[in-house]
């Protein structure tokens, strides 16, 4: 057994139908984790699962909406009732739009927070008991390069990831004393459903590549390799930081 081993621990993944979610849901159960992951739609709730039931074994199929705590606390105690406790929960729930800011309306940016800030803080506080009882407790939130950076016309993502960083030092601070590790992952630029537009073959992708030192996106197993670090007991002294998979972007100056 080496410190980062996280061969039979019990991962739920919160927006794990897609994306990097997908991604993660299925990197941790290829490295032995008994993972559960969830979203809204049951159809494509079912379908990560029944690949989570080839690599690793059954899991808990129980669709559930960040935004209704009822739906989180279901979900919750479902897979309570299944493992008997939660060690790692991770908060990849989320979407974006691109608009002028000037244009948002109420409704929009209030729904983005919903979903991408505030529905991390209800799932934490939802399992927050669960991964208490583990003693080695672990929320691993999903942030974005946006955290740190502007980017044109999505400043509601963007202001939604800058307070999920901030949010994660404060879980941190205060859940230490209950072994709960908080940390976070900031991205840089996966392709994924969320961000064809932004890296397609457009100018946008183009400034992208040219600002990240190692010229290309990230591969998905590039991110799970960090997760995996942060849920196992290698990182047992790691709380409250925010660390970013991005090739550089964010140290990146002049690149030629």
């Amino acid at each position: 057994m080496t410190t980062l081993d996280i061969s039979g621990r019990v991962a739920v993944v919160v927006g794990a139908t897609s994306g990097l979610g997908r991604a993660l849901a299925l990197g941790l159960a290829g490295h032995g984790a008994h993972v559960v992951p969830t979203g809204r739609r049951r159809d494509l709730v079912e379908e990560v699962c029944r690949e989570i039931d080839a690599v690793e074994g059954p899991t808990v199929c129980h669709p559930c909406d960040v935004r209704d705590r009822e739906s989180l606390e279901s979900l919750r105690n479902a897979v309570m009732e299944r493992f008997g406790g939660v060690d790692i929960l991770i908060n990849a729930a989320g979407y974006t739009f691109r608009k002028p800011t000037a244009e948002v309306c109420d409704p929009q940016w209030t729904e983005l927070l919903d979903t991408n800030l505030t529905g991390a803080l209800r799932a934490s506080q939802v399992f927050y008991g669960a991964l208490k009882a583990s003693g080695r407790g672990r929320v691993i939130n999903i942030a974005s390069l946006g955290a740190f950076l502007a980017f044109h016309e999505v400043a509601a993502y963007c202001a939604a990831k800058s307070a999920l960083v901030s949010l994660t030092r404060s879980l941190a601070c205060e859940w230490a004393q209950d072994c709960i590790s908080v940390n976070a992952i900031a991205p840089g630029v996966f392709p994924t459903d969320l961000n064809t537009e932004i890296v397609g073959r457009n100018s946008r992708g183009q400034e992208i590549l040219m600002r990240t030192p190692m010229h290309r996106f990230g591969r998905p197993e590039e991110l799970v390799s960090t997760a995996v670090l942060l849920a196992s007991d290698g990182a047992s002294f790691l709380t409250g930081q925010c660390i970013a998979v991005d090739g550089g972007y964010l140290a990146s100056g002049v690149n030629s």
